[in-house]
Formats: structure tokens, C-alpha cells, sequence
């Protein structure tokens, strides 16, 4: 079938990197496998087993050329997908037929695999986080003595700085490289654990010596580089672990999510806007437009991500004593997929905060529209100060003040409170323009930008340095 007749994964097709697509790919999974087998059988035999270094040999020598079509054809004939390519693995390596699978079941692969994909995808997130975070604090850095003005509930508020506002976004990544670290540390391997968990096969293969089982444990973890194995376990590790993993996936979604939407909201401002090419189209109808399109797909990815969640929550909470096969298929679409999503967000992120546009004039025409306003206490303790009245003032201040609004709300393009308060004989002689200075009213944001990327961004980058380097295209 042609695969314009097929349904195309836009995470595959579209958004997810190239790294990450193959990380969950079939050529990863099923090469993880037989490593799996390779390293299962080479403990097996340093441990007495009779096995020969040759059928290990002719294993490893196999690992990468996975015959898809063989083990298709077995898989439809035998309908397990483990054995399938436990036989595929034994056409290829026939003298090795024998002793592959030596004492395991099928979770000693599809678990440990999935831990190990779990890991790796782990780290490329939290690497391609650490870059974002870089990314961020360069911006904060350059921007943190721009004043804008801040909202609350979408209102104009008290002014904070453009690269305060940046350090929002990037403590929220902080929180999830944390996580994703955290996350990281604590995955263990499943090891050699049997049918329901007990060992009970791979006692029974070295006599009944369980020194022997457990260095076998051991080994196989450790050429896996996995330090420590899980405690217990029934035949498959639980399931609880993904819960966690996803749970971490998710986290990263909500920060990506909030980045977007105040991306798309400062867009409508015009103060802030993502990258937008000299070739791009905003609109195949509104020729004028310019979309925040990225940001509104990091927005719709997020949703996926953080949707995905819950499944894997329900998947741990619903496996029976040590084994239940209703968590094979679920797994198959969650876990790729959350990964996949996760790595599209943040090659968004790495694509658009190297090219955030900030428009000063813009910033400053809003803030020059709405500043005489917030700055109406601290025009009324000059006034005090030089002599004034401060019930008399603030009462003429308060007329005024509604006064200026409403003629801006009748379409006045600027606001002329401070011409009013300065026509005004109840007002003593005062300097307006040093008393609305911007920079007086944004608290100690260009401080509180110095000290978070001291304090916050320094150490990720002294412990990951060749990490913040990493960029991405987004072609469509």
C-alpha cells in the first residue's frame, strides 16, 4: 500500500527530531533486544552455564540486522510477538538457537527495553531543557532593564521588565529539568526476574545456588549501565514507574503550554513575537497577517502531552497481582507518543526563544498610555512634599484620573492626565518627568534577573555545558 494511503503520525512526520523518532523506533527496540539476549546469555556463561563463547558470538554478530519480514511472518503464525523474534533471532544464528531466551519470558525484553528507551528519552529531553533554559536566561539577561508593563488578569498592572517576565518561563523549565533529573536517577532495571517474579527458572538453571541468580541480576544491569535493579517486581516492572515518567512529560507540557499563551497574548500586544520568516504566510486569505503559529502549536501539542497522562495513571492503578496483559497495547501508543510530543515542544522552544523579536516602541507607547495612571501615588507624595494638600490632591487626581480614561476608552490615542494635573492650580510646581520615569517603577526586576541566573541558571550550565549549544529547525 502506498503510503499516501495510510495514516501519516504528524509527531513522526512533522514535529518530533529525528533522534527521538529513533529512539522509538522498531530497529531500537528490537536491536535492544537481542542485546538483551546477548548479554543474558554471555552472564549465563561466565557463570557456568553451558553455553559457548561461538552461539554468543554468532548472537552478537546479528544484533543489528533484524529480518522485519521473518519475524512478521512468525509473529502472524504464532501470534507472540517475543517469540517471533525469538525465532527470527534463531534462523539467523542457528547454532546459537538453542540457549537464547535461556530461562527468561518475554517482560526480561519488553521491560528492560522499555526502561531503557525510558532513560534515554529522558536524557534527551532534559539536555534539549537544559538548552531552552540557556536560551531564556540569554534573553533575561539582555532584556532585564526594559520596562513593560506588567498584567494581572490580562489588565495592565505595576511594570515589571521584559526579561523579569522571561524569568518566569524559565524557572518553570528549571522545575522540570529537576523533575526529569529526578526522574532519571531513580529509574532501576528490571533484571532477570522470571514468570511472577521470583527468579524461580533461573534458580532452578544454577542448581539452586541463589548467589550465582543474583550476580546474574547484577551483570546483565550493569552491562545495561544500570547501577541499581528493582527491588521486587512481579513478571513485569510496575507500572506505576511510567505514571511517573509521564507524569514528568506532562509537567514539561504545562510549562510549554503558559510559554505559548503568553507568546500568543503578547503577539496581540505586538511587544513580543516569535520568529516569522520572510517567506511565511500568516494567512491564505489575510494576506497582512502575522500568526503566532508556533506558539499556538506548542499550545496544541502540550494538550496532547499532559492527555496522556491520566492513561498511563489508569494503566498502574488497573494491573492484576503480577501480571495483566491489558497494559500491552495502551503502553505501545503512550509512552513513544508522550516522548515524541514532549520532544516536538521543546524543539519549538529551541527554535523560537533564539529568535524572540521584542518592539521597544511598541512597549513604550503602551506603557506611556497606561504609566500616568500607576504613577498617581507617587505624583501625589511630590505634590505632598512640595506643599500640597493630600486630601485636596487626591481628590483632584481621582476626577482627573477617570476624566483621562474615559477619553482614551472614546478613542484619544494618548492620555493626557499629566497635561490635566499640570493645568492644575491645586497642584504645586513638581517635575513630572523624573517623578514617571519608568525605571522608578519596576521594583528590582533588573536585580531579581541578575541574581536568578546566578543563583538558578549557572549551576545547570557549569554541570551540562556542551548541552546549551543545541538548536532546531522547524521545517514545517
Amino acid at each position: 500500500m502506498s503510503q499516501h494511503l495510510q495514516y501519516d503520525n504528524p509527531l513522526i512526520a512533522r514535529y518530533a527530531s529525528r533522534e527521538m523518532s529513533a529512539l522509538w523506533s522498531p530497529q531500537r527496540k528490537f536491536s535492544t533486544w537481542r542485546r538483551l539476549w546477548v548479554a543474558l546469555a554471555r552472564a549465563e556463561r561466565e557463570l557456568g552455564l553451558n553455553i559457548t563463547e561461538a552461539q554468543i558470538d554468532a548472537l552478537e554478530a546479528k544484533v543489528e540486522s533484524v529480518d522485519f519480514e521473518v519475524a512478521k511472518a512468525h509473529e502472524k503464525r504464532l501470534r507472540h510477538d517475543v517469540m517471533a523474534h525469538v525465532y527470527t533471532l534463531g534462523d539467523a544464528a542457528p547454532e546459537a538457537r538453542a540457549i537464547i531466551h535461556l530461562g527468561a519470558t518475554s517482560c526480561y525484553v519488553t521491560d528492560n527495553t522499555d526502561l531503557i528507551l525510558l532513560r534515554d528519552g529522558l536524557r534527551l529531553l532534559r539536555d534539549q531543557i537544559v538548552a531552552a533554559i540557556d536560551g531564556l536566561a540569554k534573553f533575561a539577561e539582555r532584556w532585564k532593564s526594559q520596562p513593560c508593563l506588567g498584567y494581572t488578569h490580562f489588565q495592565p498592572a505595576q511594570l515589571v521588565t521584559v526579561g523579569k517576565r522571561a524569568t518566569l518561563w524559565c524557572y518553570e523549565l528549571i522545575l522540570d529539568y529537576h523533575e526529569i533529573e529526578r526522574r532519571i536517577e531513580d529509574l532501576k532495571f528490571l533484571g532477570v526476574k522470571g514468570t511472577t517474579g521470583t527468579q524461580a527458572s533461573f534458580l532452578a538453571l544454577f542448581d539452586g545456588d541463589h548467589a550465582k541468580v543474583h550476580e546474574l541480576d547484577r551483570r546483565v544491569a550493569e552491562a545495561f549501565s544500570f547501577d541499581e535493579i528493582l527491588p521486587v517486581s512481579g513478571q513485569t516492572y510496575t507500572r506505576k514507574i511510567d505514571s511517573l515518567v509521564l507524569s514528568s512529560l506532562s509537567a514539561l507540557a504545562e510549562s510549554a503550554h503558559r510559554f505559548g499563551s503568553d507568546l500568543r497574548l503578547l503577539a496581540h500586544e505586538r511587544e513580543v513575537e516569535e520568529p516569522f520568516e520572510s517567506e511565511q504566510i500568516g494567512s491564505s486569505a489575510m494576506a497582512y497577517k502575522r500568526n503566532p503559529m508556533r506558539a499556538e502549536r506548542m499550545c496544541s501539542i502540550a494538550r496532547f502531552v499532559m492527555g496522556l497522562q491520566p492513561v498511563a495513571g489508569q494503566t498502574a492503578a488497573t494491573q492484576w497481582l503480577e501480571r495483566t496483559l491489558d497494559d500491552s497495547a495502551v503502553r505501545r501508543l503512550t509512552l513513544p507518543q508522550a516522548f515524541l510530543g514532549a520532544d516536538a515542544l521543546m524543539s519549538l522552544y529551541l527554535n523560537v526563544v533564539p529568535g524572540l523579536v521584542v518592539h521597544p516602541p511598541v512597549i513604550e507607547k503602551n506603557l506611556t498610555e497606561e504609566l500616568p495612571f500607576m504613577a498617581t501615588e507617587n505624583l501625589l507624595m511630590a505634590a505632598v512634599q512640595a506643599g500640597g494638600d493630600r486630601q485636596v490632591l487626591h481628590e483632584r487626581i481621582r476626577v482627573h484620573s477617570l476624566d483621562a480614561a474615559a477619553r482614551l476608552k472614546q478613542g484619544a490615542r494618548d492620555n493626557d492626565l499629566i497635561e490635566r494635573l499640570t493645568a492644575d492650580p491645586a497642584f504645586p510646581s513638581i517635575n513630572y518627568k523624573d517623578t514617571i520615569d519608568p525605571a522608578l517603577f519596576v521594583g528590582r526586576s533588573p536585580e531579581q534577573v541578575t541574581e536568578f541566573i546566578a543563583s538558578e541558571v549557572e549551576p545547570i550550565r557549569k554541570k551540562y555545558p556542551a548541552r546549551t549549544e543545541i538548536t532546531r529547525e522547524i521545517d514545517v
